[in-house]
């Protein structure tokens, strides 16, 4: 699952060598924050945090049944 957030992340990403994915596991969640450049943010996140929300919708529905549920956070490297 962090193969296809890296995979999205970077379609969108200019500064690709500053992308970065920190997982935690949680008891009944999976949190992956992904960490970018001030100046990719925009670009990923979209308009209205439609990119965004569109990755978050990918990774729902790529996430198989029986397992935990992903949680995926975008910030820059400056938080």
């Amino acid at each position: 699952m962090l193969d296809l957030i890296k995979y999205i992340v970077l379609q969108f990403a200019e500064e690709k060598d500053k992308v970065e994915c920190n997982v935690e596991e949680t008891e009944d969640a999976i949190n992956v924050t992904v960490l970018l450049a001030d100046s990719d943010m925009g670009k990923v996140i979209g308009k209205q945090g439609k990119i965004a929300k569109a990755l978050r919708t990918i990774v729902r529905a790529a996430t198989p049944k029986d397992s935990k549920k992903y949680n995926v956070e975008i910030k820059s490297h400056e938080e």
